[in-house]
């Protein structure tokens, strides 16, 4: 005889916040469509627990000046785009991406520093170019990431950018360039569910609203902590869905950068034969670890390499259907 199975479900008390980023003409803003995160009252993708009204968006990074570190298969993927923040915004967006995360390195490719004009200026660059919503991301140093990161609110104010990354010793200076000028910040903090959690106080202390914060829990790739990071994800997000005001914020990866800095993405020579083909071998690194955080919580996964983007899209796809 058949046997009835009743799925056992949760009923959560919270849920996750939405953040929207960008603003239009009539919010006063240029961009022709925002986007919007987070919402979701379940676990990732259990549609038969909860809703999921927002799906995982995919951000595809680019850079100021030519990232003469980045993978030669990256490089040629992209061509001469890489070149112009502008150029390559454009095609970013014809590639099917729902947001552009805009990285200002600290330098060019012949050293000179980064000045905060200069960033203002591949911001606005940027912005012309296409109509997607910006994040806008730092150089990784405290001071350098303040001096930039205020130019640039400053010069796309009510614009809507995700501005970061804002850590615990640099916070106060980007949070107050981002309410000024009317735009969000990314909290980033190093894996940890506390040092997350406290941020986003710190954060709300100061008056930003929480619709206005996205979090950053750092990202691990394949191989190099991406079960530690996929369990500080769940438990930030059973943290949220349990009624834990302080982690309901929706989660940015940086997918590319963690995945394509990793030798196996790097090294083409002088490997074991297991490893296989190259550029395959470095694709799917990156595929690896954005399905794998997608599952883990990511409402945003930010990605490097054209060809990964189709995967993912149709990955979430699949995952949002019921």
């Amino acid at each position: 005889m058949p046997v009835t199975v009743e799925i056992p479900k949760e009923k959560w008390t919270g849920k996750v916040r939405e953040v929207t980023i960008g603003a239009t003409a009539a919010e006063g803003g240029t961009r022709t469509k925002t986007v919007t995160v987070g919402g979701q009252n379940t676990l990732p993708f259990l549609h038969f627990e909860g809703e999921t009204p927002n799906p995982p968006v995919i951000g595809i990074e680019i850079q100021n000046s030519y990232p003469a570190d980045w993978s030669p298969l990256l490089l040629e993927a992209w061509g001469d785009v890489v070149n112009d923040p502008a150029a390559w915004a454009k095609k970013a967006e014809e590639m099917g991406a729902d947001l552009i995360l805009l990285n200002l390195r600290g330098s060019d490719a012949d050293g000179n520093p980064t000045t905060g004009e200069q960033a203002a200026a591949a911001v606005k660059a940027v912005l012309g170019a296409t109509g997607l919503p910006v994040l806008v991301k730092g150089p990784g140093q405290a001071e350098l990431d303040n001096e930039l990161l205020v130019a640039v609110a400053e010069a796309a104010s009510g614009e809507r950018l995700a501005l970061g990354l804002c850590e615990d010793k640099n916070y106060r200076t980007i949070v107050a360039g981002a309410l000024a000028h009317g735009h969000l910040v990314m909290a980033s903090s190093p894996i940890d569910v506390n040092l997350a959690k406290q941020l986003n106080i710190l954060i709300s202390d100061m008056r930003m609203p929480l619709e206005r914060v996205l979090m950053d829990p750092t990202t691990g790739a394949l191989g190099y902590g991406l079960e530690y990071t996929y369990s500080v994800m769940e438990r930030l997000r059973i943290a949220a869905l349990s009624g834990d005001s302080m982690t309901q914020q929706p989660m940015i990866c940086f997918i590319g950068e963690e995945s394509w800095r990793q030798k196996e993405s790097k090294v083409s020579e002088g490997v074991p034969d297991e490893w296989g083909d190259f550029e395959k071998r470095s694709i799917t690194w990156e595929i690896i670890t954005a399905t794998t955080l997608l599952e883990a919580g990511a409402d945003i996964v930010v990605l490097r390499h054209p060809k990964t983007i189709e995967v993912i899209r149709d990955t979430i796809n699949q995952l949002m259907s019921k």
